[in-house]
């Protein structure tokens, strides 16, 4: 996995030496000050998974970083993009041609996601995604200044698909959010499902933001699966799996599996309903003291635990700023650079490297939600299973479709 890897960055060293006499002229900070962008959906299914707890973490972040970078302010901006690529795309063009934003982060929802990562390739700005999942950011439409930080769906599947099948859940029925995000999560835990030997017996597309799951529910229920996948998150993960229960669907034999399951959502359906459930992530808040120390932070602040990509965006704003600082410029070709060479060692993450085609490249836990007796307190409700090294989570350089690897 490295080798192509280690080539790449010898190559990106190189460039960066190119460009030492047009950097040298670049130093200092455009505009007097370094200005981050937080684009997430404020209002709508992905509210509780990012939106203002991103702010939250974001400001947490400057402020824990001294609140300047040489010497000069550090200001936040958000918006909300409603979960539409138009509006993202149009917001990002506003805060970088008027509002001199350097770095834009959240964009939880892939289709936004890609909108806006495309438009910043254009204008040569960084993008720090901590919130979208597909694959695509960093395989076929990745972006030289385009990072995905926290998660994506193929590092998903690896642990949640990879021990349902082991333990004989050979069947697959897919429930899938009809956009970008869906499809990917639900093709790559396919792929899964299949080199395990196992097999997909059927999918039904969902609307994004569906309220009523049962026409879906009783597809799965009577296409013969062991699982059910539900390809999707944030409310309508929440909403699909309250359904089922009501549906008997457990209790009568068949699996759920969550394919992206965030703590916001076990505490929404509480541990009776969601008991059992196991599901990978990239961050569990009681994890240890470090964790522990920032989540009850977090959560005096904005009223509940956080979600691994609210930790995300701490951490990828945090990195940010150390490249900012180490680079001595807000320059992009300057700060992506340093950024591709550091370890980035904080609560969030320990031993990360961003690979040449933009994924941050980190260790994955699988986690299953705990039984109501054994909750020691409202937000104690996940335990760790196992660990999944980061060269097993992402995908490897070798099979990277990305054209900045091959």
């Amino acid at each position: 996995m490295f080798k192509h890897w280690k080539q790449g960055l010898v190559s990106a060293v190189a460039t960066a030496s190119l460009a030492l006499p047009l950097l040298a002229s670049a130093e200092g900070l455009s505009d007097d000050k370094v200005k981050i962008g937080v684009l997430s959906d404020m209002s709508g299914v992905y509210k509780s998974l990012e939106g203002p707890g991103a702010v939250v973490a974001a400001k947490m972040a400057i402020e824990d970083f001294g609140g300047e970078v040489m010497g000069k302010a550090i200001e936040v901006i958000s918006a909300d993009h409603q979960n539409k690529p138009d509006i993202g795309a149009s917001t990002a063009r506003e805060w970088i041609d008027t509002k001199g934003v350097d770095m834009i982060t959240a964009l939880d929802n892939s289709s936004v996601g890609l909108s806006v990562q495309g438009l910043a390739k254009d204008k040569k700005i960084i993008t720090m995604n901590t919130g979208a999942g597909s694959t695509a950011l960093t395989e076929e439409q990745c972006s030289p200044y385009g990072i995905h930080y926290v998660y994506d769906t193929h590092a998903l599947p690896v642990g949640t698909a990879t021990a349902m099948v082991k333990n004989g859940g050979k069947k697959w029925f897919f429930i899938t959010a009809d956009y970008a995000f869906g499809h990917s999560l639900r093709d790559n835990t396919g792929d899964v499902v299949k080199s395990m030997g196992g097999e997909v017996v059927g999918n039904v597309n969902a609307p994004l933001s569906t309220n009523d799951f049962s026409s879906y529910l009783l597809q799965a229920q009577s296409s013969g699966a062991d699982v059910i996948g539900l390809a999707n998150a944030g409310q309508d993960t929440v909403n699909a799996i309250k359904q089922a229960n009501q549906f008997r669907i457990v209790q009568s034999g068949q699996k759920l599996a969550g394919m992206l399951v965030f703590i916001t959502d076990v505490h929404s359906m509480g541990l009776e309903i969601a008991q059992g459930l196991q599901f990978t992530t990239a961050f569990v808040w009681n994890q240890n003291e470090e964790t522990k120390a920032w989540s009850d932070r977090f959560n005096k602040i904005h009223g509940a635990m956080p979600t691994m990509v609210q930790a995300g965006v701490y951490s990828a704003v945090t990195n940010y700023l150390k490249a900012v600082k180490e680079a001595g410029t807000d320059e992009t070709e300057a700060v992506r650079a340093k950024l591709g060479e550091m370890t980035l060692n904080d609560m969030f993450v320990k031993g990360g490297k961003i690979a040449p085609n933009g994924s941050m490249l980190h260790d994955m836990y699988l986690v299953e939600a705990k039984k109501p007796s054994e909750s020691e307190s409202e937000w104690d409700l996940l335990r760790v299973i196992s660990k999944i090294p980061a060269d097993q989570a992402y995908i490897s350089m070798e099979e990277s479709k990305c054209s900045l690897v091959n």
